[in-house]
Formats: structure tokens, sequence, C-alpha cells
């Protein structure tokens, strides 16, 4: 956590070159601002840009069959009422007449892929609309219409199937590009992507380290904060490693239900904080006024370290003459003379 400036970026690249390099661990990052991929390339990365104009496609409908003592037709349909939700919208959300048409047509769009399960049989979106356009429900109808911009209209985007490899270890999805009408959902969908990740790390015995940018545009809304809360709860259990990077405390804080992945993270990095956002965290933390100095005013690259009940003061001075720093760095300046 921290101000613009105060190094957040720049300290989540050296975890996540740490983790590359000392582990055998899976990372993955969203990157809502586009500043990651000088480094993910320069480690080998996959670097996937999903945008309306881009060539990179990630299918939402993708599933993963293998989900241990978990149904995975239950663990989907979930996720599919969430994105229907946001689709559909409405201040009341879906009805339950609606709820079961979805989780309907959702065991049906899938039992051919469950039954022979080649990637050729995986379903898109249009797979689901078109399943939707059968049903006699009036219900099933609007549903259909609210999903057509996005199956053969302009947003269609997500109406195909992956072609990127999310195999690699090292992943980071772009959503810089996607406009204000595609990037709610574009969220949702990438932090499905990573459920299905885990999950099949975790038959593999495997960690897998999930970086959130701008960790508050998730907790905005409610279907991704409520996806981002489950994340926050269930990612240990299932070898998973959440990180949120994000400058908003009073988002984090405001409602009980996301104040439960502030409770749930056992380790805060905290850089350089806002007057009001100190008070906030010095009240929620027990941080003392001494310790409060070295968030205040602090420059880039200084302040506290949480684990546990342990607090920690920090400084760091990263060497500026390697090409790592150079990588990593978010500073204009820099970036135009290194890179």
């Amino acid at each position: 956590m921290g101000t613009p400036g105060s190094g957040k970026s720049f300290a989540a690249k050296r975890e996540m070159v740490n983790a590359f390099l000392i582990t055998s661990d899976d990372i993955i990052i969203a990157d809502p601002e586009g500043e990651y991929f000088p480094l993910v390339s320069r480690l080998g990365g996959q670097a996937i840009k999903l945008s309306p104009t881009s060539p990179h496609y990630l299918n939402p409908m993708d599933i993963n069959a293998d989900y241990d003592d978990e149904d995975p037709l239950t663990l989907k349909s979930d996720f599919i009422l969430s994105l229907c939700e946001l689709i559909v919208g409405g201040k009341d959300g879906l009805s339950p007449t609606e709820k079961t048409i979805i989780d309907r047509c959702v065991r049906l769009v899938y039992r051919d892929y469950l039954q022979d399960p080649n990637p050729a049989n995986m379903p898109i979106l249009e797979d689901l609309y078109n399943l939707l356009r059968k049903q006699t429900e009036p219900e099933a109808q609007h549903i259909a219409t609210a999903l057509e911009i996005y199956v053969t209209g302009s947003l269609r985007v997500f109406n195909h199937r992956t072609n990127v490899n999310l195999n690699n270890r090292l992943v980071c999805f772009d959503i810089k590009e996607l406009g204000k009408q595609l990037k709610k959902l574009g969220m949702l969908i990438l932090q499905d992507a990573v459920w299905n990740r885990v999950t099949i790390n975790r038959a593999a015995k495997k960690t897998t380290h999930f970086y959130i940018d701008e960790f508050h545009l998730l907790l905005k809304e409610e279907q991704t904060a409520a996806y981002s809360i489950e994340i926050w709860k269930r990612f240990r259990k299932w070898g998973g490693i959440p990180t949120g990077i994000t400058q908003n405390v009073k988002d984090l804080l405001s409602s009980r239900e996301i104040e439960n992945i502030f409770e749930n993270s056992d380790f805060i990095l905290m850089l350089n904080q806002a007057g009001g956002d100190r008070q906030i965290l010095a009240k929620q933390l027990g941080i003392s006024p001494y310790q409060l100095s070295y968030v205040t005013q602090s420059a880039a690259g200084e302040g506290l370290l949480f684990h546990g009940n342990t607090i920690i003061p920090f400084v760091d001075r990263f060497p500026k003459d390697t090409e790592l720093y150079r990588i990593m760095t978010t500073k204009l300046s820099e970036q135009q003379v290194g890179v």
C-alpha cells in the first residue's frame, strides 16, 4: 500500500523477481496500466494484451475438470452467474428464475466437453447464448439479449477460444485498453482464469502467486469484490498467494466484507501514506506515532513491513546502475533513458 510515486509497483516487481529466481512457483499478474510487460518479457514470460484490437483471446468458458473434492460445474456455474449479473445489471441483480435458467444452461453447455475433454469441445460464450435463446421462459430471452453485444456485437472480444499460452510460469494480463464497458468484465474473467490455473497447480502441488495492481478497482464492483474476497479466503488452501497493490486504503476498508481481505493478509508492505489513510491504518494496525513517521512524507522505497505482530521499518536503495532497475522502474524519465 502507498501513494502514487511511493514505490508500490517497484516493490511488487522486486518480490516477483525473487519468487521467479529462487522458487519454481507460478506467477500471474493483473496489470490494468500496462507497466509490467518489460519485466515479464525479459524473464521469458507470457504477456497477454486483452483489448478489442488485440489478437490475444481468453475464453471465459474455460473449465478445469479436475477440482479434486469439488464439483467443477458448480464452481463454474457460480462464476457465470456473477458474469451474467455484471452484464444484465440492475439494482437487485438476477432473479431466482434467471439464476435457475443460467445454471440449467451451464450444465447443458458443458455436457459434450465433460464427456470428451477435447479442446475442440470447449464451449464459448456464443454456445451459452444459443442455449439461452432455445429456452422458453421470457427471462431467458432477457438474459440472451443482454449477452448479445458480447457475442455478436461490438464487444465480442471474449467470444473466442483461448489462443495464448497460459502454461508459462510467468503470465501477465494487460487490461489497460479494454475500455470502460469491458474492463469490469475483463477483471472478472481474469480472476476466473487464475482460479483455473490454481486448481491445476494444486493437483501438481505447485504454488501460484497472483499479483493484482490497482486492487481498489476490483473492490468497486460487487461481483469482482465478492470474487476477490473468495480468493483471499480460499487461496491458501489451494496453494495460492494473492497480493493486492493499492493506494486507496479507504476503499479497502469501506465495508465489513472487504475488511476481511485486510484481516486475512499475513504480510503488509506499507509505503508513504496520505494523511487520512495514515490515521485509519494506525488505528487498524496499532501503529505508534514513531512508527507512523516511516510512512509520513517518506521517500520512494521507504516504509514499514508487517508480519503477524512484528513491525519493521525499512529503506530500500536498489542500485540504479543495473539492467534490472531499468526494467523495473516506472519513472518516465528513467524509462526513456534506460530502456
